[in-house]
Parts: C-alpha cells; structure tokens; sequence
C-alpha cells in the first residue's frame, strides 16, 4: 500500500493498525536495493507495511517526520510513531535495520 500526506495527521498515521512505513523516493539506489529486502522480510513475517513514497522534495512528509535520508523506517502503534531507523548517508538502511524493525514489530503485537 503506497501513502502519501494525507494518510497522516502531523505525526500520526490515521490508520491505527500497527504497521511498519517505509519512507522511499523513486531516484535513491538504496531505497531501491532496500525494498524488495523489506517486503520479503515484512512478507515472511506477517507485517502489515506500507511505502509512503517522498520522491519529490515538496513533499510534506521530509519536514513532518525530519527526514534527512532515505530510507527511513518507522512503526506505528495506534497512530502513533513508536520506533524508527534512520537511513545512514552513503548506505542507506541495512539488512540489521530489517531485522530490528521486525522485532519491534513483534514486540508491540503486528506479527505472529
């Protein structure tokens, strides 16, 4: 499911699913490298996802959530942001960063 900014409410996401949101944009190669790793991962492990897709820098969503580099990943609970990864200048997001958002996930109840 891709989102955009009216999907949210300042920091909250409306949806009050827990689900973890990738933050991407069409023209980073480590966005592009990222995402099929993270849908695997997301699809192994039963969590609900979604892409909010900031490719172009009008985007509202890079100041709401002070998005610096992508990709960036945050989970929320209720509407709520409750853990985020930063994407690191010049590397993007790693597989450990996977890792560690599925077991956030799992930790606030998202997966099986």
């Amino acid at each position: 499911m891709e989102l955009g900014p009216s999907d949210f409410d300042g920091k909250r996401l409306k949806n009050a699913q827990t689900s973890a949101v990738v933050f991407l944009a069409s023209w980073c190669p480590f966005c592009q490298r990222f995402r099929p790793l993270f849908e695997v991962a997301a699809k192994q492990n039963t969590v609900p996802w979604a892409i909010a897709d900031v490719s172009e820098d009008e985007n509202e969503l890079w100041d709401v959530f002070n998005i610096k580099v992508v990709p960036t990943v945050v989970v929320f609970k209720n509407g709520e942001p409750m853990f985020r990864r930063d994407g690191v200048p010049g590397r993007g997001l790693s597989e450990e960063a996977i890792e560690e958002t599925m077991a956030q996930m799992k930790l606030l109840g998202a997966a099986n």
